[in-house]
Parts: C-alpha cells; structure tokens; sequence
C-alpha cells in the first residue's frame, strides 16, 4: 500500500474530487480526515471509509475561519498524533463578473476560501511536518492557474496564486522534508460544471470534444494523480504542477 498508515487531512472531501481522493487514499491504507461544511454529507463519508474497511472520521470546518482551521489541526492531533499529507481541496467557483461588474464581497469570497485558506492551513501544518522530519502537501488550483478565461478574475487570480505559493513553499520547506506540488485540473464532471456539461454548444464543451481525451473527466482520474503526488513515488518531485485535463490546455 503507497500511504499505509499516513494520515491525511483532505478538505472539502465530502463530494466531487475531494471525496474520490478519500476513498482512494483508504484503498491505500491512509487515515483520512474528512473535512467539509456539510455534517451529513461528511458523516456517509466517513460511514463508506469503515464500509470499505478504512479508518477517518469527519470534522466539520470552515476553511475561510481560523478558528475552525486551529479545531481541524488540533482534532487531527489529538485522534492521530501526527499529519503526514495535507490536500488543500475546498474551493468555490465564484463569479465570472469582470472587473467592471465584480463587487468586492465576491472577490473576497472566492480568494478567501480558495488562496487564504490554504495558506492559512499550510502555516498551522508545515511546522508540524517539520518537526516529524516529513510531509506532502497538494494543493487543488486548475487549469485557471496558467491562462485567462478559464474561470473568472477572482477564480483564475485566486488560482494563479496558489500555483505561486506552491512553488514558493517548496523553496522555503523543501529541505526540511515537506513535498509541496499541485495538480492542475482541467474540466471535471463535478457539480462546480455539472450544468455547463449538459449544454453541447458551450465553448467549454465544444472544446472538449476537441481535445485529446475528448471528454470531461473523471474525480478518481484527479484522485489518483494526487496519491501519486502525495506518495513516496514522487519523492523527487518538488514545487510541480501537475496538469490533469485530458489535453483541455494544450491548445
């Protein structure tokens, strides 16, 4: 098993990407901490984890409070006694005003909880990963992190800047034993595009089907990129980006 006996705090994993990077960890022998805003959401997670013969439990969070992030960290401790994986998952979608339209409580929300928040959580984290000597952190940021037009100014700003953190974590905690990668999804059949997928003549469903994989993907096909990133696998692996789209953004 790649993750026997890690634990893994994996947020917003009560549904979409978040939820098949659980189960797929379990598969792997990892203790998963469950993360989400949603108790009954999070309770059937936890609920399949021992159904499949897993350990976890639920810790209901807001990821935009700290407060709610220190209970997260010090649940985590008390149950475990240590944090081996860290995916910063949670993210919203947002608006697609431009910036004659946005207003600043939109931008606030979507930075909030998809740039601030994971920052906020690697700060509680990383030192505790420090002082065990080791550590993977994955960060969820999109194929908005490296073009325009793929999610709104607040979502594609909030997006490039968890790349940047990404790369600057590993250059700052990399010799102390923390691994800090991202993936890069591209169009995922979740319920962030659920509807977009059911108009045929959007522009984003025109152009996957002009992509290489011709089709949306998966969240296992996401999941297991980040076991892949979050494994002793990838020990050479610092400071990456890894692009999971079906070859959206190749074109």
């Amino acid at each position: 098993m790649k993750l026997e006996n890690k634990v893994a705090i994996i947020t917003g994993s009560t549904k979409g990407i978040g939820k098949a990077a659980a189960m797929i960890f379990v598969a792997e022998g990892a203790k998963v901490v469950v993360v989400g805003t949603n108790k009954e959401r999070g309770d059937a997670t936890v609920k399949e984890i021992l159904a499949a013969g897993g350990e976890g439990f639920f810790q209901q969070t807001d990821v935009t409070d700290e407060a709610s992030l220190d209970a997260l960290v010090n649940a985590t401790m008390e149950h475990y006694g240590r944090i081996d994986i860290l995916v910063n998952n949670a993210g919203v979608s947002g608006t697609t005003a431009n910036m004659n339209d946005i207003s600043s409580d939109e931008w606030n929300t979507v930075l909030s909880t998809n740039l601030t928040a994971p920052f906020m959580l690697c700060k509680k984290i990383i030192p505790v990963m420090e002082k065990q000597g080791s550590g993977a952190i994955v960060n969820v940021a999109s194929m908005a992190s490296t073009g325009a037009g793929r999610g709104g100014l607040a979502y594609t700003s909030a997006k490039h800047g968890l790349l940047g953190l990404t790369r600057q974590m590993s250059m700052d905690h990399g010799r102390n034993g923390v691994r800090i990668n991202a993936v890069l999804p591209g169009p995922i059949d979740t319920e962030m595009i659920a509807r977009v997928l059911t108009i045929p003549q959007h522009p984003v469903c025109m152009k996957i089907k002009m992509s290489p994989a011709t089709r949306a993907g998966a969240p296992e096909e996401v999941g297991k990129a980040i076991l892949f990133l979050a494994s002793d696998d990838a020990s050479f692996i610092h400071g990456a980006s890894l692009a999971v789209d079906g070859g959206y953004t190749i074109f």
